[in-house]
């Protein structure tokens, strides 16, 4: 029977904690940590996404604006907006949330954020920080898993570490957080040939494609630690992640469940990020 890694007390602990820290932070400095959130468009997944951002900074005491733009906002009109926040003392973190409607440039619009507020940590200075180890922010929903498995007194340390998916958002960047824990990693992707041999060499899987219940019981080996970074909604409206749950815990020692694993992570460690940035811009 495999313990069942609970995101929702993990998220909660931390952001109490996060809370803490945000009040001798004001105490101590006289101002909050500050985190704007852009949202272009109507994507409904990004609007949630977007007021649990706000509802999450309010909870440990930050100052926080969203701003809406509309779906036909042009290059210049976003670039804009990110000049005025770059510019904004209140604000320590930006954050244009992501996917942009098709005519805006994504890569663009990221480098426009300056690293130092880049609390996404997607910049190619963070990115090529993360790749050498020398990082301030991380990749939320990454930096959500690593916090998971030091809870779980998890140790990376010579393990065989399985990344399925190598997205810039989490499959890329998790297997080098692997790696600096002193994982051996494997990235397995749509072209990996014979992918469940792979999968059942894993101590620690990590699952990010967004294929509901892709990896079944058979691809796993028995006592392993299995991180679901999938959501997905099925048919009948039920969410469920790129692990087939029911037939891969009996074998896991250690499993994420969809929703309540990696969700409530990913929001968590955009919240340290903030802090992490207002703390740096003291010591400028």
């Amino acid at each position: 029977m495999a313990k069942i890694i609970d995101g929702k007390k993990i998220a909660a602990e931390t952001r109490r904690n996060i809370a803490e820290r945000t009040a001798a932070f004001e105490n101590t400095n006289g101002f909050k940590p500050g985190l704007a959130v852009i949202i272009v468009g109507e994507d409904p997944a990004s609007q949630v996404y977007v007021r649990n951002k706000k509802k999450a900074c309010e909870e440990v005491g930050f100052y926080s604006q969203v701003y809406e733009m509309p779906a036909e906002t042009t290059m210049d009109e976003l670039l804009g907006k990110i000049d005025t926040l770059k510019n904004d003392n209140r604000i320590h973190g930006i954050l244009v949330q992501l996917p942009l409607p098709k005519h805006l440039d994504e890569q663009e619009i990221i480098a426009a954020i300056p690293p130092e507020k880049d609390v996404d940590a997607f910049h190619l200075i963070n990115t090529g920080k993360i790749m050498l180890g020398e990082y301030s922010f991380l990749p939320c929903t990454p930096a959500g898993v690593m916090k998971m498995l030091e809870y779980e007194g998890i140790d990376v340390s010579g393990k065989d570490c399985v990344v399925i998916g190598r997205s810039n958002i989490v499959g890329k960047p998790m297997a080098m957080l692997l790696l600096h824990a002193n994982g051996t990693v494997t990235i397995c992707h749509s072209r990996t040939r014979d992918l469940a041999e792979v999968t059942r060499r894993a101590d620690i899987l990590v699952v990010a494609i967004g294929k509901a219940d892709f990896v079944t019981g058979d691809m796993v080996k028995e006592g392993a630690v299995v991180i679901d970074v999938g959501m997905n909604r099925r048919a009948d409206g039920k969410l469920t992640g790129d692990v087939d749950f029911a037939s891969v815990e009996p074998k896991a020692s250690a499993i994420t469940p969809v929703p309540g694993g990696v969700g409530p992570m990913t929001i968590t460690m955009l919240l340290e990020n903030t802090l992490t940035a207002a703390v740096e811009s003291v010591g400028k």
